[in-house]
């Protein structure tokens, strides 16, 4: 399949951001309240959406301390260079995230790359005593999360007519893994790929994403990195 066969959506925090962001936020600006949400989240008690609403409701801060805050963050180093490469070929690169709009369109414009297509939480100032909100635009019916990457990934597929590249790391990406045609994972997200079978290349950054480009087009990365399902047991 050619380069403009496929399309690429990556996710943001942890992924493109060398720090997640909004754990970031909440370790230095979260009231009391936030790690409560964290572990009903990670327990399953409630969805990724439910808890991240909940957690910006308790961020103490403001326009100014955010903006500074998210001055001393980072992105992966070759990200640039890796959104470069993708323009060059043709592919369609989509950022997906359960994070925070404010936050990736800032740290994607320091380096130039603020046009990049984003499907994440808005996040706007509240009525006091609040001090922000958040909304979920790209949220779907009967998905627990405030983006919907699932719905991303069915609307990048253009009804199948094209294919779908995952960059992620961690639990928000592991439902649209299964929805993907390949893997780039970090992180969690390896041994999620592992245990379900879905065709995956670890990487570490996008060095090692950028490096397996060119086999993921040309057909050989997915054959020889399909991760094959466990044998049925004997009748």
């Amino acid at each position: 399949m050619s380069a403009t066969g496929w399309t690429i959506l990556c996710d943001f925090d942890g992924t493109v951001s060398v720090e997640d962001v909004i754990d970031s936020l909440l370790d230095r600006f979260g009231r009391p309240g936030w790690e409560q949400l964290e572990r009903d989240w990670r327990a399953g008690r409630i969805g990724s959406g439910a808890c991240m609403r909940g957690q910006v409701a308790l961020l103490d801060m403001s326009r100014d301390e955010l903006d500074a805050h998210l001055d001393d963050l980072s992105i992966d180093h070759g990200f640039a260079r890796f959104v470069e490469v993708t323009r060059e070929r043709g592919l369609p690169l989509r950022i997906v995230s359960d994070g925070l709009d404010h936050a990736i369109g800032h740290l994607l414009r320091r380096q130039g790359l603020d046009d990049l297509p984003v499907a994440a939480n808005r996040l706007f100032p509240a009525t006091p005593p609040q001090r922000w909100q958040l909304a979920s635009p790209y949220g779907a019916p009967g998905c627990t999360s405030g983006t919907c990457k699932c719905a991303c990934a069915e609307a990048a597929s253009a009804g199948g007519t094209r294919k779908v590249l995952l960059i992620g790391d961690g639990a928000s990406d592991f439902c649209v893994a299964d929805c993907v045609d390949f893997v780039f994972a970090k992180h969690r997200l390896i041994e999620h790929c592992r245990a379900a079978g879905i065709p995956y290349a670890p990487i570490t950054g996008f060095d090692d994403a950028l490096a397996l480009l060119p086999a993921l087009l040309d057909g050989s990365l997915a054959e020889s990195h399909v991760v094959p399902l466990p044998a049925p047991l004997p009748a």
